[in-house]
């Protein structure tokens, strides 16, 4: 999977996780917690690299991390209330919520990759620049970040790849930045996240550290491979991939 994370930059959570559920068996409670255990470590690794090289926008970094720690903080909150009522199965409610937050994911990365080949033409309306020098400028980055982080801490999903689309859309970083910016402020949200999770008893350590002895060296491999691989082609078969696997979780037989 650190391969593929490497050739083409999709998001480890959304192959991880639905890996671990389909192929491995792992009950969805323990894949999440896992996972998110498992990316924080190479999301902090990556994220003091580019702060040395001064490759992120840290304003954004700051604003986009006090919406998304407590809307983490939120999601697993909601995961610990769902389990201590009893009311659902956990593991059940988890399924489909990873389930439709890789397809949400997937889709818009489908249509943002696909739309210029079949509809050159086509110009979507220009979204708003964030200003963060302005108080409604803040306010609409900490918001859209308590959002998406609140799906992070219920799924795992979307930490690098939903992120990454805010960051294009709303504050059109250059790559490099983009890049930076997007694995720092994973990095933080991740930190905390893991610490929620791991206040539910649900990270298994026997599946955290053969992923982390895996991804790290994949993911090097990856991004070396990537300078000669035709990375829309790998990125369409991945998505291709995402959503089929999304919709078998969103809906299991």
């Amino acid at each position: 999977m650190g391969i593929v994370v490497g050739l083409t930059g999709v998001g480890g959570a959304s192959l991880i996780t639905p890996m671990l559920i389909l192929v491995f068996q792992v009950p969805p409670a323990i894949a999440v917690s896992s996972d998110v255990m498992a990316a924080t470590l190479m999301k902090v690794v990556g994220g003091v690299k580019h702060w040395r090289q001064r490759t992120l926008e840290p304003r954004v970094v700051k604003w986009l991390a006090f919406g998304s720690v407590p809307g983490a903080l939120v999601g697993v909150g909601i995961l610990h209330l769902i389990r201590r009522t009893g009311e659902y199965n956990l593991d059940a409610v988890l399924l489909r919520l990873i389930g439709f937050a890789i397809l949400l994911v997937t889709a818009i990365a489908l249509v943002q990759l696909l739309l210029p080949t079949v509809a050159p033409n086509v110009k979507l309306p220009s979204l708003p620049k964030f200003d963060l020098s302005t108080r409604s400028g803040r306010a609409l980055t900490v918001s859209i970040g308590a959002l998406l982080g609140c799906i992070v801490g219920l799924t795992s999903v979307s930490s690098g790849s939903m992120f990454a689309l805010v960051l294009i859309a709303f504050f059109q970083l250059d790559t490099q930045k983009l890049v930076g910016t997007d694995i720092a402020q994973a990095a933080i949200l991740l930190g905390f996240t893991s610490l929620g999770h791991l206040s539910l008893g649900t990270v298994d350590w026997s599946i955290v550290l053969p992923i982390w002895l895996g991804s790290v060296p994949g993911v090097l491999l990856g991004a070396k491979l990537c300078k000669i691989a035709p990375q829309r082609v790998l990125r369409f078969g991945v998505y291709a991939l995402l959503v089929m696997v999304s919709w078998k979780l969103a809906h299991p037989v």
